[in-house]
């Protein structure tokens, strides 16, 4: 497979491939598929929102792609400046714009998934470029993105706002996921700081990655950017995940 092989689509073009779109295995972390935020909203956007929700087929018909977005008013008071919650925030503020017919401004960048299979083939450009496009052909002047940068996890203990403007001699950032958005166009922003927080018992974190989590303090979880805090006196632990917000000119 080659991305010249490659068709994009949005669910509101072929509403019939809901279900592979929804199907397509990932790669995600498991913990992070427990934020609250993210539950209450992100699976929202295929049926809501059809029309942000890009999916990529093969030659032969497989999903091997989607991303999300979402559009939402940035230019309103108590907003403006994008969020230091990041993610979750720009979720909670796109589904409240929704439903109070608020006139949207921006688009919001919310995930773009690759298929394990379809990996390491240039994908994540290929779908970051067709959500650049969608929100363009709809009238937006700009694409935000709270970026999870793809390979921070090696590196938990370092300050995300150093990590995030390490350059190559190129000029371009060092992180391969930041880097595919400063050749779309993109620069940094700002750190979110609290971009996704996941909230679990011991027992839940526990099943979640494997891990004993029985020691108070930092614990570094596998796929996680920063470490995760454990309480084992009261019973719980909590992952506030930093992101990059990046901000793409159309």
């Amino acid at each position: 497979m080659t991305v010249m092989d490659i068709k994009v689509s949005s669910l509101a073009e072929r509403p019939d491939r809901l279900a592979a779109v929804l199907g397509m295995t990932d790669t995600w972390p498991e913990f992070v598929t427990h934020d609250l935020v993210g539950n209450a909203h992100y699976g929202r956007i295929p049926t809501e929102l059809p029309e942000y929700t890009l999916f990529a087929e093969d030659a032969d018909g497989r999903v091997v792609a989607h991303a999300y977005s979402v559009p939402f008013a940035l230019d309103l008071d108590g907003r403006r400046a994008l969020p230091a919650r990041g993610w979750d925030q720009v979720l909670v503020w796109a589904f409240a714009d929704l439903r109070h017919g608020t006139r949207p401004d921006t688009v919001s960048a919310i995930a773009v998934t690759i298929a394990p299979h379809a990996q390491g083939r240039g994908l994540s450009s290929v779908m970051l470029s067709a959500m650049r496009d969608n929100a363009r052909a709809r009238g937006f002047r700009e694409v935000v993105a709270p970026v999870r940068p793809n390979a921070k996890h090696r590196e938990p203990h370092t300050p995300l706002a150093e990590y995030a403007h390490r350059v190559r001699p190129d000029g371009l950032p060092e992180d391969p996921w930041l880097r595919v958005h400063a050749r779309a166009g993109a620069t940094i922003d700002s750190i979110a700081p609290a971009s996704m927080t996941v909230t679990g018992s011991l027992e839940e974190w526990r099943r979640w990655t494997g891990l004993p989590f029985d020691t108070a303090g930092d614990v570094e979880v596998p796929g996680a950017l920063v470490p995760v805090r454990c309480e084992p006196e009261h019973g719980y632990a909590v992952y506030t995940e930093p992101n990059v917000w990046m901000r793409h000119p159309l």
